[in-house]
């Protein structure tokens, strides 16, 4: 798809439905994720889950990605397979999931702290998580792709973090992927022009330490090139006058969490 798909008031609808199954299947994975259980079984339940839910994992099979989920530990930063890792206390697990329902996709990301995390990581998922609500802030109705860039990039760099250049956020709902490209970086006022009609996926991939990554041979797995973690965010965001359209949301994923502490 070369060029910018505007959705129809109908068409984001659909898209809601489907991105609010994602932000349901997060919420499942809130529920049991812990020290002891391998990323395989997450990936298990998830995949479990969305069918009953009628609707089909949208990572599944794209471009040969083998599982339902990317599961990124720590200094993994996306794109990672889900497997026999174990994971511990202290870690970082960054979970991506993509639905299609009824033609439409849908696609968010949440980074779980496991139990007590140290500074350095707590202070880097709280950080990407304003990233994000800054962009979003920007997602209206004449801004431009820049503004969203900038304001990731702004906050991020102000606490001595790096942001990934190599792997962006983008236009989604007819496709996983679509354009426009938005960045986690850039100029304001500069880049593409948002219109209502337009539906994006903003996701901040920020590093704790240098903003360099490096990729694995499997063809997916991305991870910090000095090997200190990595947080990322993601919702989908339907351009709106005025103020954003979050259609997928966190509000799930956190009532479990806390119920949880």
């Amino acid at each position: 798809m070369s060029k910018i798909y505007y959705k129809s008031l109908e068409e984001i609808e659909l898209i809601r439905e489907s991105s609010l199954l994602v932000s349901r299947t997060l919420a499942e994975i809130a529920k049991v994720i812990e020290p002891g259980m391998t990323t395989k079984k997450l990936d298990e339940l998830a995949y479990v889950f969305i069918k009953d839910n009628g609707a089909m994992p949208a990572f599944l099979n794209y471009n040969g990605f083998p599982y339902s989920l990317c599961i990124s530990p720590n200094e993994k930063v996306v794109h990672g397979f889900p497997g026999e890792y174990v994971i511990r206390e202290g870690d970082l697990i960054s979970v991506d999931c993509g639905v299609i329902k009824n033609d439409y996709y849908g696609d968010s990301a949440y980074t779980f702290s496991i139990g007590e995390v140290d500074p350095e990581k707590a202070k880097l998922v709280d950080i990407t998580k304003k990233c994000l609500q800054l962009a979003i802030e920007k997602a209206v109705v004449g801004s431009r792709i820049g503004d969203i860039g900038f304001a990731v990039q702004n906050l991020a760099e102000l606490n001595g973090f790096g942001v990934v250049r190599e792997l962006v956020g983008h236009g989604v709902g007819i496709k996983l992927h679509e354009k426009p490209e938005v960045p986690n970086y850039g100029k304001r006022g500069s880049g593409v022009k948002l219109e209502e009609g337009m539906v994006i996926a903003i996701e901040p991939m920020i590093n704790a330490g240098v903003a360099g990554v490096k990729f694995w041979s499997d063809g997916w797995t991305v991870t910090t090139k000095d090997n200190k973690p990595s947080a990322h965010f993601e919702h989908t965001v339907a351009i709106k006058k005025g103020k954003a359209d979050v259609l997928s949301t966190f509000s799930l994923i956190e009532e479990v969490l806390t119920e949880k502490r």
